[in-house]
This record gives structure tokens, sequence and C-alpha cells, in this order.
């Protein structure tokens, strides 16, 4: 008999998709397995993902939407996913998207029976509304989202933030506050990463570096990170401005910097997916700046 805790870890992205989201449920499922925990990761297809973990990758069907939205969206509706995960056999589902992935989980407990956890990552509503013009269908949109997360067993939050934006869009029921941590080391990484790090990037020893990690789209609040580099450089201030990740408003972004007229101090590195160069460029920063 097999008494090692199985998790089902449900999410609309995963590697080698890279944001703030795939990357806390690769995190998950490597520290689970690393705990002794069996690990099913399930999430849609993807061109080109090679799942080489320690652990189960089951990739459902998808769309490829990647130039409308950056993503492919799941259609969770396959009789192979639900076989795949009844084999599986979950003690509990942990869902971390409230789109395809909540409703292939929410299918999954009624024939598993296991609790089902959501985590509320990020605010969905605005996704929603950017992508959707109509306002009587946003309001449908979220009101589904809603309706699906209220029907969890349990409901985690990463920040009282994003649990009081939550609550705006219509959610009354608790929920917990379950931070996100780090996956990378204590402390400044060696010197020659550092230093490898300012010739990658042709940072310079004169001026300061400041550094934004993130998805490259309009609410992460880059304008105002552009704007603000407008006003140091009108006061004589020299900086480096290291933008690391991608995203569908990266080139909206990169037409701001020179309309604001601050290309000049701004690097777009395109998404970083090696942990330990991201940890050299992170520490190479005097600054990291995420509004």
């Amino acid at each position: 008999m097999n008494d090692r805790l199985r998790v089902a870890l449900f999410n609309d992205s995963f590697p080698p998709v890279l944001d703030g989201v795939a990357n806390v449920v690769k995190n998950y499922a490597d520290i689970l397995h690393g705990a002794g925990c069996d690990v099913l990761v399930i999430t849609p297809e993807y061109p080109g993902a090679a799942d080489n973990y320690p652990y189960s990758v089951l990739r459902y069907p998808s769309l490829d939407t990647r130039r409308l939205a950056g993503y492919c969206a799941g259609t969770p509706f396959s009789p192979r996913t639900a076989r795949e995960i009844q084999r599986f056999s979950p003690d509990i589902l942990h869902a971390h998207c409230p789109m395809s992935s909540l409703m292939l989980a929410r299918a999954a407990r009624r024939y598993t029976h296991a609790p089902l956890v959501f985590t509320y990552h990020t605010k969905y509503d605005i996704d929603v509304r950017a992508a959707v013009k109509n306002e009587r269908v946003q309001a449908r949109l979220i009101h589904a989202l809603v309706r699906g997360i209220s029907a969890c067993d349990e409901v985690w939050t990463v920040s009282c933030g994003a649990g009081e934006n939550l609550q705006t869009l219509g959610y009354s029921g608790a929920y917990r506050v379950m931070e996100n941590g780090a996956d990378m080391p204590l402390g400044a990484a060696s010197d020659a990463d550092i230093a490898a790090v300012s010739q990658r990037f042709h940072l310079s020893a004169d001026a300061p570096v400041f550094l934004f990690v993130g998805r490259m789209r309009r609410y992460k609040g880059i304008l105002l990170i552009l704007e603000a580099l407008a006003r140091l450089k009108a006061q004589g201030e020299c900086v480096q401005m290291l933008l690391i990740g991608d995203g569908t408003d990266r080139a909206e972004m990169e037409r701001a910097a020179r309309e604001m007229q601050v290309a000049d101090m701004c690097i777009f590195a395109g998404a970083v997916h090696d942990r330990a160069l991201l940890r050299a460029c992170y520490s190479r920063a005097e600054l990291f700046v995420f509004p």
C-alpha cells in the first residue's frame, strides 16, 4: 500500500511558458516531490514542451492562442485526461488558475472525491477586461470565475491585497493568505556570475542598475517606471534600467520608451529562463522596481 501523499497541481501555464504562476507551480511540484509526495502536474499542451521532470506532467488538449493572448488555451474536455487523473488517484487537488484548469479540477473532484484547494494569484479581472471589450460580457465572465472559485473547498490568496481584489469581484467566502516562497539561495550570486551579467547586457559600472522582472503587461506598471526614468533623465541622473520578461505588451512598452526618450536607458532583455542567471541579475542591480 502506497501511503505517500498524492497531489495533483492544475494550472493554465507551466514551463516552457515563463510567468510567475508557472514558476510557483513548478516550485510546488519540485518541493512536494522532494518531500516524498507523488505529484502530477496537469496543464495544457504547448508546442516544444519537454517535460523532463522527476514527477509526472499530464498535458491536455489546447488551442494555440499565443498571438492573441500569449498563452495556449486549454480545452479541458478530454476523456483521456480524466482517465489519467483517475488513475493517479489524488488525495488533494490544487488549482492555480480560474480558467480551464479550475474547470478540469472541479470535474476531477467529482470522480476522485479529493478536496479542491484554489490559489488566487493575480488580478484575473484585468486579463478578462483586456481580452473582452463588451462590459456586459466582461461582467458575466468575472461572475463565472467567482462562482468557480466559490465552489472550491478552500481558497488561498498570495497576499492580503489579492484577497481584497477577489472580494471586490463579488467573492464572499473565507480565504487564507498563503504567501509564495522563493527558490533562490540566500545571499548574492558569485562575483563571476555578476560580472557575466554586466557583460551579457552591456551594463556600465558608472551608473546604477535598476531591475524589473515580470510579464510585459501594462498593468504591471511598466509605464510608471518609464515616466520615472524620464524624470530622472530630466534631472541629469544616469540610470540603467534592465527589464526582464516578455509578453503581449512588450512592443508597446518599447515604443513608449522611445516616445519618452528613455530608450537609451532601457535594456529590454526578454524572458530569462535560467534561474542562476536571474539570481545574478538580482545581485547585480542596485534597486528592484516593481510598481
